[in-house]
């Protein structure tokens, strides 16, 4: 595994494999395994749990890591080809990249999409450029297209509480915000409960569809899983039976539309607010899952965060359990 920034790193038989190993080290560290590599992490944009789970994974493992925030203490870097740099970024990536692979053993990775095309986010271009002229493996923190270490804590989470994951009813619903967010974090939910064999059901009003190619990509991993996608604008139907459900924002459709116009097709659906009447809706044991940061009461309501089917808090910890795997594989350490 030279990279890991999207699900396709790993494929089918690489998810399974990482969530066994993943629940075997939660039962039995795996001590410094980690001793003397040393992991670069670059920031476009802010974090929490990335940040921290990715450092302790490192520290905890024995090894180290520098962190780079883009723009505050660090250059503001362009990403475009043949820009003409009259701007306020001075450093291209085409020579920071491959200056930072000379220093670390891998670069970790985090950048949003743009929000003004779809196709444009899903192309990963940011991402596929670390991938490109790092010189050393590259682990995405998050990006344009995917989150896919987030996707992984995810069916790991539902892996401890449900022990099996085929076949199992799972549905990821959309969620009221404020404003758009990227669709990385509901693309890679569906990536990864597709290739652990999940029947998976995505709930959302009308125009804001996730990414085409994700679709596809996640329905080829149902079918080799054993698993199912299924799509619905009818939540309630959505949610009948399911044992997991798993709530995100994610912003419309969108070809270089006006933010404030994708405001205001979210703002017409805050009854899709998460509250304990919507999982109502679900099997009896359900479980209730979402990424992290929540808004709350916009997203979901304070009775479903603080009840007992929320996993939001062992779900943020997996984070670590996931990655110290992925960052293992990636660095050679000594228990591989």
């Amino acid at each position: 595994m030279r990279h890991f920034t999207r699900i396709a790193d790993l494929d089918v038989t690489g998810v399974a494999a990482i969530l066994d190993e993943a629940l075997a080290w939660k039962k039995h560290p795996p001590g410094a395994h980690l001793a003397g590599k040393l992991l670069g992490m670059v920031f476009f944009n802010p974090s929490l749990r990335t940040r921290a789970s990715f450092e302790a994974a490192m520290l905890r493992g024995g090894g180290n890591a520098i962190v780079l925030e883009v723009g505050s203490g660090v250059w503001k870097l362009e990403d475009r080809d043949g820009a003409v740099m009259d701007g306020d970024r001075p450093e291209h990536i085409r020579e920071a990249i491959p200056v930072l692979g000379r220093y670390v053993d891998a670069l970790a990775v985090r950048t949003f999409g743009a929000l003004q095309d779809d196709t444009a986010d899903a192309a990963d271009p940011v991402m596929n450029a670390f991938r490109e002229l790092a010189g050393v493996p590259v682990i995405s923190m998050e990006s344009a297209r995917e989150h896919p270490c987030q996707g992984l804590a995810d069916l790991l989470t539902i892996r401890e509480r449900f022990g099996v994951t085929r076949k199992l009813p799972v549905t990821l619903t959309w969620a009221p915000h404020i404003k758009p967010l990227p669709k990385a974090v509901p693309h890679s939910f569906l990536l990864t409960a597709a290739a652990a064999g999940c029947e998976v059901r995505v709930a959302h009003p009308p125009g804001f569809d996730l990414h085409p190619a994700v679709m596809a990509e996640a329905q080829d991993y149902a079918r080799r899983s054993g698993g199912s996608v299924s799509v619905t604008h009818d939540r309630k139907a959505a949610l009948s039976g399911s044992h997991v459900v798993y709530a995100k924002a994610w912003g419309p459709v969108t070809e270089k539309a006006a933010a404030s116009e994708a405001a205001a097709r979210i703002a017409a659906h805050k009854d899709w607010l998460i509250t304990s009447r919507t999982l109502a809706a679900a099997a009896r044991d359900t479980v209730f899952l979402h990424c992290l940061p929540v808004r709350r009461n916009v997203e979901v309501s304070d009775e479903v965060l603080d009840g007992p089917a929320s996993r939001v808090i062992d779900e943020a910890e997996n984070r670590f359990h996931v990655q110290r795997v992925l960052l293992d594989k990636l660095l050679e350490g000594t228990a591989c």
